[in-house]
């Protein structure tokens, strides 16, 4: 199976003496039975959701706590050990491959909720905790956390991708939503980058300098978060479109006009027939948009038949409404695992699945040439896209055995990226970078850029320990 090329940023590997002498001295740490070395934990550790080769690291080790997490750096620091965080192994670009061996730090044993604050509607966990975990512990307090990637993803691993969701589009994605971090820092510190006040003008924007940093500029151990209160009224839609171009027009106009939606979702043909066989729907096979809504009854209501006047006006056969808690939750529920039904309808075939994110006026074209190039091309992909914020995904499914296919597979996907940058957006507008997509970078940000990336990676990370060889060589 084809991965990006790493090899301008792979340096020596660990010597099996120096492996030793790390797990030794790990093992003193935690204990013998806490320290993994085979084959198959390792291979799990460096294998994510993408396309990318696996690339396992020499140990892998769970800290419990902060201070084991501190400790656990500051063996990696006298080893010279590559430090690669991992949290639900569930991200897209290879974010968690160990490139250059060392240890993977599995935070997944780092999962207790420390503090909710209905006054102050923030959280406080640590980065182990997943999203399902926080949702089912905020529900009955009246409460939410609104970035929701579809993935049961840890609040770490959310935190590193900058990762965002469905209802990205009214809540924001994680820089929106992360109020402060607990970090164990290269040099081996413990690094909180702010207090809990809502603002703060205090100096550089810590916070947000490590969200989307992929693990390369610290170990995420607490998080403190923003929740909102639960609407006293939700209410879900389906909309079916004639043509693909109707329904993203439709979800421009709904943009231009403000209607705050708290999602926004768009399936083309192919996702709804892969869904609808994967979650038993009888959706209509056409482009179709999924909403939903939020507020008091009089303004859902309002919302609601606002956006029904504008897709009406773009040719939509009227909405599907999810009628109560239990169908609203099955539709998005669906929704969420479009990527599975995808791979589900090409059994025996790989999934590389990638993401862009263009300015709302410029997504129509972009999402049709998108299309358009799938169909010239002769690939097996669909696309889904949380269209309110100009982010959309395309799943291709690869007979890796067929070096035509790949290569063509390969190739539209450097059209798409570079396409979306010409467009004035983005390589990724949520996926993260990895090293899957670290070549786009210099296209998107120039040379000045990139530098005063590599800068602070320098500056911060000299030895290049923290998950070397993502989103930018040193």
């Amino acid at each position: 199976m084809p991965a990006a090329d790493a090899s301008a940023i792979v340096r020596p590997r660990l010597t099996a003496g120096q492996v030793r002498a790390l797990v030794a001295d790990l093992s003193e740490l935690l204990g013998a039975d806490r320290v993994h070395t085979g084959e198959d934990v390792r291979r799990q550790h460096g294998s994510d959701e993408s396309f990318h080769a696996p690339a396992p690291p020499d140990v892998v080790v769970a800290p419990r706590s902060t201070d084991e997490a501190v400790a656990i750096v500051g063996v990696c620091r006298r080893h010279g050990a590559p430090v690669v965080p991992f949290g639900a192994g569930t991200s897209l670009e290879g974010h968690i491959g160990a490139l250059q061996g060392g240890v993977s730090v599995d935070m997944r044993e780092m999962n207790r909720i420390l503090r909710v604050s209905l006054d102050d509607l923030d959280v406080t966990v640590e980065a182990g905790v997943t999203r399902r975990q926080l949702d089912a512990r905020l529900r009955p307090e009246g409460v939410f956390f609104a970035v929701d990637p579809g993935a049961d993803a840890t609040i770490g691993g959310m935190v590193s991708t900058g990762a965002s969701g469905t209802m990205t589009v009214r809540y924001g994605a994680m820089r929106e939503n992360v109020l402060s971090l607990l970090v164990v820092t290269p040099r081996g510190e413990l690094l909180k980058t702010r207090s809990r006040a809502r603002k703060s003008s205090a100096g550089y924007d810590l916070t947000r300098l490590l969200v989307g940093a992929e693990g390369t500029l610290g170990l995420v151990c607490e998080v403190t978060l923003r929740v909102h209160a639960t609407p006293e009224a939700m209410s879900a839609a389906v909309a079916v479109f004639p043509t693909l171009r109707d329904a993203v027009e439709c979800c421009i106009e709904v943009a231009q006009n403000a209607i705050p939606v708290a999602r926004m979702e768009l399936a083309d043909e192919s996702q709804i027939q892969a869904i609808n066989a994967y979650s038993e729907l009888d959706m209509t096979v056409a482009p179709t948009l999924f909403f939903e809504f939020h507020g008091t009854e009089a303004e859902v209501a309002a919302q609601a038949a606002e956006t029904g006047r504008i897709a009406e006006g773009h040719g939509a056969a009227g909405f599907r409404w999810a009628t109560d808690e239990a169908e609203r939750r099955a539709l998005w529920r669906a929704r969420h695992d479009a990527y599975h039904a995808v791979r589900a309808m090409h059994p025996g075939r790989q999934a590389l699945t990638t993401d862009a994110c263009v300015p709302i006026s410029r997504l129509a074209d972009v999402i049709l040439d998108t299309r358009r190039d799938l169909d010239e091309h002769g690939l097996n992909g669909s696309i889904v896209g949380h269209v309110g914020d100009g982010n959309f995904h395309v799943t291709l499914m690869l007979d890796v055995d067929d070096g035509d296919e790949v290569a063509r597979g390969m190739a539209f996907h450097d059209r798409l990226v570079r396409r979306a940058i010409e467009a004035e957006g983005t390589c990724t507008g949520e996926h993260g970078v990895g090293y899957g997509k670290a070549p786009y970078l210099p296209l998107e940000h120039g040379t000045a850029g990139v530098g005063w990336m590599r800068a602070i990676k320098q500056a911060l990370d000299p030895d290049d320990l923290f998950n070397p060889g993502k989103i930018l060589d040193l």
